[in-house]
């Protein structure tokens, strides 16, 4: 069995996963020279938002498709995913088992890596899958963004990083994996020699 604050901290992290669903999870920026501003938008869990439409516009001229959130399945599925892993966290932290705490937190790992996964190969479609009748071409070139870091994009230089959303969800990972190895300890103490 857990502790008391073991059980305490993960039903915390279970709950700050909620901020999930109200904080934007993920950042793409783009900046150019004739953009010095900077163009941009944000991953939800249920939405974009941001510089859609100027990016879409740019976008049509080397071929690549439009970015149309209502086409996107995870951003109808992932509140529900994100809703799971509260309730599956409220009810390890209930339940108090070690067992429940380290599936608890390897469903968010894989959940974590599927994300990311997924955004890669969304990404990698996204910026292979050019329309051949576009007004640019350049032979050989592709633009997909990157998931995690900066990548030149011909004139624009692209950015991906977790947003505040993001974040928790990452830092919430880290501190299950260190509520598992705190449990671990105190079960090898609390073992007869």
């Amino acid at each position: 069995m857990m502790d008391r604050l073991s059980r305490t901290a993960l039903a915390g992290l279970a709950l700050a996963l909620v901020a999930c669903l109200f904080l934007p999870l993920w950042r793409v920026a783009l900046i150019a020279p004739q953009y010095p501003e900077g163009l941009g938008f944000y991953i939800w869990a249920n939405r974009m938002s941001g510089d859609l439409q100027s990016i879409n516009g740019l976008n049509h001229y080397i071929g690549m498709k439009q970015i149309v959130p209502e086409s996107i399945p995870e951003l109808r599925l992932m509140p529900w995913a994100l809703g799971g892993l509260v309730v599956a966290g409220l009810g390890a932290a209930a339940w108090g088992r070690r067992k429940a705490l380290v599936a608890w937190v390897s469903i968010l790992a894989i959940g974590a890596l599927a994300g990311l996964a997924d955004f890669y190969r969304w990404g990698y479609d996204y910026g292979h899958d050019l329309d051949p009748t576009a007004a640019i071409k350049i032979p050989g070139m592709s633009y997909q963004p990157p998931v995690l870091g900066s990548k030149q994009l011909l004139n624009f230089h692209a950015t991906s990083l977790p947003a505040l959303g993001g974040w928790i969800a990452f830092g919430v990972l880290a501190l299950g994996i260190v509520l598992i190895v705190r449990e671990r300890r105190l079960a090898r103490r609390a073992a007869p020699a």
